[in-house]
């Protein structure tokens, strides 16, 4: 595999992606001003990236180091608030790493109990209804909303399922029903009161009345102006607005008035029989999106005829989308907005601007797909959720083109501008050609057709709440530059990209309603000794390696924390700070590392404790349930179990302080 993660990972999140050619086939330049030929060079990349703290071969060079607690070899200066820890070494043990004079300790699990009558987990003994009541499987984005003091609603995704790893004796050719609706009700989401026990660490409340499974099998509402369109329509739902379920869920967001915003990203592997659709149009939608074309690996299409193209071929249509759900009424029915684009949409994160509009930032994760955000075309108001709950309804959606370099005069910290182009305006298509429904259910050819950016998978992107710059988590792409393939640019400065990048980007006069940024490289990840990495400035020689960003917080002095997705310097991935400010701008530390075949997800960092999904923990792929590589969190003989881990400071003391 091009990067760390295991083939058998990627086969049942992503239907394997990298290992196909990229769905997109655009001739869009990668860079509207920006001669390719002197960025592939290495010299011109120094150039490119350095231009907010000088070019890389003058941020150190020498052996890869863990950092410090200091400023620099030979300085005085004080770590950052937030980041006095001592950095936890790369490894590869199959535990939850923590810096020393820190505790780590299990929430939930998957299979624990969390609704009334549901039963202890039995690995040996699974339903499907014990299943629709019980944590999903393979955590990911984890959210808290708080309920009262020590008290919050726990939001998790459950992405995917890896039936090798959930039962002993799996067949991948012949699954049993059984497993399927098993499968079926181990996706989704779960909401889960927590409270702070005695030890300072979050424990679950089972039975709480808050607490919900939302699954592959629980109504969703469509909202915006391609619900009820043509392409919505199914056999089952002839008015194209009830859809069955959610999957493929990555992360999400917090919106201000309090509900989570999930996305439903890698939808494509698990509908079954895309080459049964020869129309020419609807064959080329497809494939834009990368459906399977045979049977899907997990073989649903077997016992659902929705999951059959061949049966039903709008179904896919329906799912790609940033769903809504409210945490804090257990009997509301979640949402699909589609009026913020059909994509494999890692998340969404909101930005209120001055006059009080919503502004969401999303990314599309896959090779040298593209950066979007949508405005609200309605006012959040202070204390009114139920009109709060419409405004991802109705707005205008854009697509980011980028241009470099072209710092601003006289800063010299930007390495590039760039504009948002508008794709939809209050329900009206702004593409020509394209109504405002194939806008939004077929976004990916709207935005190739307007000339957008191909970046290299932009996972998290997330506004800083006090400055408003976007932090965007661009993890990897090895495709870039090979032959055929789009080349480097200043954003997207590497070609065979192993380890990503995180791009910083600022909205011209502040306003995130706008149609102009700027924009830096923060960091380019991977080994600090090479020379085309670049850690923000900062002296390289003092860093933690960090590779392949995949979900990023913020604490509550600024810092940015970072979680990686499939680490290419072969150590387990980890969790990350880097403060963003001052002197010690750039100084990545490595605050934990989760178990052998694991990746780290959510995180949510407060104050007082650290929560990160730890999810696929011992999916190497010379394992399986009936010879597993790992026995955490439980120890002993048992079997691998994706889990919510809290962190906390010994004896109560902030993190990091």
């Amino acid at each position: 595999m091009p990067t760390g993660r295991s083939a058998i990972t990627c086969a049942y999140r992503c239907a394997s992606a990298c290992a196909h050619d990229a769905p997109n086939r655009s001739l869009n330049p990668t860079f509207q001003s920006l001669n390719r030929r002197s960025v592939i060079k290495t010299g011109a990349l120094l150039t490119l990236v350095g231009v907010g703290g000088g070019a890389l071969a003058a941020c150190g060079g020498g052996p890869s180091g863990t950092g410090n607690g200091t400023g620099g070899p030979g300085t005085s200066t004080p770590p950052a608030p937030g980041t006095a820890f001592t950095p936890v070494a790369p490894n590869t043990q199959d535990a939850v790493v923590v810096p020393e004079g820190y505790t780590n300790s299990v929430v939930i699990r998957w299979g624990d109990p969390i609704l009334p009558g549901a039963p202890a987990f039995d690995f040996a003994k699974q339903t499907p209804d014990a299943q629709a009541g019980q944590f999903g499987f393979n955590n990911d984005y984890c959210a808290l909303v708080p309920l009262g003091p020590d008290r919050w609603a726990m939001w998790s995704n459950h992405e995917y399922v890896t039936p090798e790893f959930m039962f002993t004796g799996y067949n991948k050719d012949n699954p049993t029903e059984d497993q399927v609706r098993i499968s079926w009700n181990a996706v989704g989401g779960s909401v889960v009161a927590v409270r702070r026990g005695a030890s300072g660490a979050l424990e679950a409340v089972p039975g709480d009345p808050l607490n919900r499974r939302i699954t592959a099998l629980t109504p969703f509402r469509l909202t915006g102006p391609a619900a009820g369109s043509a392409p919505m329509r199914t056999a089952a739902d002839p008015e194209g607005r009830t859809v069955l379920g959610m999957h493929s869920n990555c992360s999400g967001g917090l919106t201000p008035w309090g509900t989570i915003l999930s996305g439903e990203e890698n939808f494509h592997g698990l509908f079954g029989n895309a080459s049964a659709v020869t129309e020419p149009t609807a064959a080329a939608r497809i494939k834009r999106y990368g459906i399977t074309t045979g049977a899907s690996l997990t073989k649903w299409e077997r016992f659902d005829a929705r999951w059959d193209l061949a049966r039903e071929a709008n179904e896919v249509n329906r799912y790609g989308y940033i769903v809504e759900i409210d945490p804090q009424e257990p009997t509301s029915t979640p949402v699909k907005h589609t009026s913020l684009g059909r994509l494999k949409h890692e998340g969404a994160n909101i930005r209120l601007a001055a006059d009080g509009r919503a502004v969401a930032y999303m990314g599309d994760d896959e090779r040298f797909e593209y950066l979007y955000k949508f405005v609200s075309r309605d006012a959040h108001r202070p204390g009114d959720r139920a009109h709060n709950k419409t405004l991802l309804e109705n707005g205008s959606l854009y697509v980011a083109t980028f241009t470099g370099p072209a710092p601003a005069p006289g800063s010299g910290q930007h390495a590039g501008g760039g504009t948002w182009i508008q794709l939809t305006e209050n329900g009206v298509s702004k593409v020509p050609g394209m109504s405002i429904e194939e806008v939004l259910v077929f976004t990916r050819q709207a935005a190739d057709k307007v000339g957008a950016t191909k970046m290299d998978r932009p996972e998290d992107v997330q506004p800083h709440p006090r400055s408003g710059k976007v932090y965007v988590a661009l993890t990897n792409n090895t495709d870039r530059g090979a032959a055929g393939k789009a080349g480097p640019d200043a954003a997207n400065p590497r070609p065979a990209n192993k380890h990503g990048q995180i791009l910083e980007l600022t909205e011209r006069g502040d306003d995130p309603t706008g149609t102009a940024f700027d924009w830096s490289l923060l960091l380019v990840c991977g080994d600090p000794a090479a020379p085309d990495t670049y850690y923000g400035g900062f002296d390289k020689t003092q860093v933690s390696p960090i590779s392949c960003p995949d979900n990023v917080d913020f604490d509550s002095h600024g810092n940015l924390w970072i979680s990686t997705d499939g680490n290419a310097l072969k150590s387990n991935d980890g969790l990350f700070v880097v403060p963003l400010e001052g002197p010690e701008r750039g100084h990545v530390k490595q605050f934990l590392t989760v178990p052998i075949g694991a990746e780290t997800c959510g995180p949510v960092v407060m104050d007082s404790f650290v929560l990160v999904s730890v999810q696929h923990p011992g999916e190497t792929d010379d394992a399986s349930a009936d010879k597993p590589s790992s026995h955490w969190p439980d120890g002993g003989t048992s079997q691998p179990r994706p889990a919510v881990v809290c962190v906390t400071r010994d004896g109560g003391a902030p993190i990091g302080a």
